[in-house]
């Protein structure tokens, strides 16, 4: 069965690539080194330093696997013409009941990071965003509570 495509933005994209490529040529080498050092301290037997650098490395391959896998199965979004409603991809201006407006991006879930405006697609505003068009309402039902937005407009 294949794995479900990780939908990124180009600068998604480039940043995991850019930590994978770190992972492989500077982490992995310094935590080579930490393990080195631990074992010439001592036994590696009730060696804190050593199971610490242990713990990290497993922490790190892991993190290579993750990201392998999400590069792997990467669709890039965004790099097409917009249309005039929301897709992933899309930056999307919207207003709340009191006014205040919002801007977000719309990316995978992986790249998400509501502080920073980035939410995800399945996110429950996210949802309830794709396909709408400026001027157009929307409910949203989160764990929070529900509340309507108004698209203000879409890029």
């Amino acid at each position: 069965m294949p794995d479900r495509a990780t939908y990124l933005t180009r600068e998604g994209y480039k940043k995991f690539d850019e930590e994978l490529l770190h992972l492989r040529t500077v982490k992995r080498q310094q935590i080579a080194e930490r393990i080195r050092e631990a074992k010439e301290l001592t036994d590696t037997v009730d060696n804190a330093e050593y199971d610490d650098a242990k713990n990290e490395q497993a922490f790190v391959e892991g993190r290579i696997q993750e990201l392998d896998a999400v590069l792997a199965n990467a669709q890039i979004i965004g790099d097409g013409p917009h249309p005039d409603y929301v897709i992933l991809g899309s930056r999307v201006t919207v207003k709340d009941a009191d006014g205040v407006e919002e801007d977000y991006s719309i990316v995978g879930s992986v790249e998400a990071d509501p502080r920073h405006g980035q939410i995800s697609n399945e996110s429950p505003v996210g949802r309830a965003l794709l396909g709408k068009r400026a001027g157009e309402q929307v409910s949203v039902t989160a764990p929070g509570g529900s509340f309507d937005l108004t698209v203000v407009s879409v890029a």
